[in-house]
């Protein structure tokens, strides 16, 4: 193995610290794009219950808002629950995009690497091929020896390029497919806690 990397030149280094960044990102993204850990499961019904006891105090929806990115956006929501319901509907709209941010964290970089791997596996096809013709320039090509160097720098950094370049492209849209779902969920359970409290708000005011 190393004595491929060594025949792939010094192209070869960018392209191996990109791989490993692309794995580093990746195993992070599986991790923190579970979703029970974005959508804690059951969520919404528990601070509807506590809204319901009012048992939701400042320091509870503080806690809210640090547990999850469903919890932020359901916080922002009841932060403004003596509001309109237009009004609460723009403050979780806005921190939704928020999340959303965040939630694309470090996916340009993956995304970044997808795009340049196959580039610099093109550079090292390019300097292998001018190192080859040099040679034939130099000393013909009665023996391929001394032809074989650039070729393999050229056909190595090709396929190293290429081999980084796939996965990460596959899992750059995997995650960013997956992070669209988990914004239209999320925005769908705090819009359902927005309708739900102005509703059960419309119908304490009816009986009173």
């Amino acid at each position: 193995m190393l004595e491929i990397v060594r025949a792939g030149g010094w192209l070869m280094l960018p392209i191996l610290l990109g791989s490993v960044v692309a794995m580093a990102i990746v195993m992070e993204r599986f991790w923190t794009l579970q979703t029970r850990r974005v959508m804690p499961p059951g969520l919404l019904e528990r601070v509807l219950r506590a809204y319901e006891r009012g048992a939701l105090s400042e320091k509870q929806i503080a806690a809210l808002r640090a547990g999850s990115p469903l919890g932020r956006i359901l916080a922002a929501g009841l932060s403004y629950r003596n509001a309109s319901r237009e009004v609460m509907k723009e403050a979780v709209e806005d921190t939704g995009r928020h999340v959303a941010h965040g939630l694309e964290r470090y996916l340009n970089t993956l995304g970044t690497i997808a795009a340049v791997s196959p580039l610099l596996g093109l550079l090292g096809t390019v300097l292998g091929m001018i190192q080859v013709f040099s040679v034939i320039t130099s000393v013909g090509v009665g023996d391929p020896t001394e032809l074989a160097s650039g070729i393999s720098q050229a056909l190595i950094t090709t396929a190293a390029g290429i081999s980084v370049a796939v996965p990460a492209l596959i899992f750059h849209r995997y995650f960013r497919g997956k992070v669209t779902r988990l914004v239209v969920d999320m925005e769908a359970e705090a819009l359902k806690l927005v309708e739900m409290m102005h509703a059960r708000g419309a119908g304490a005011r009816e009986a009173a």
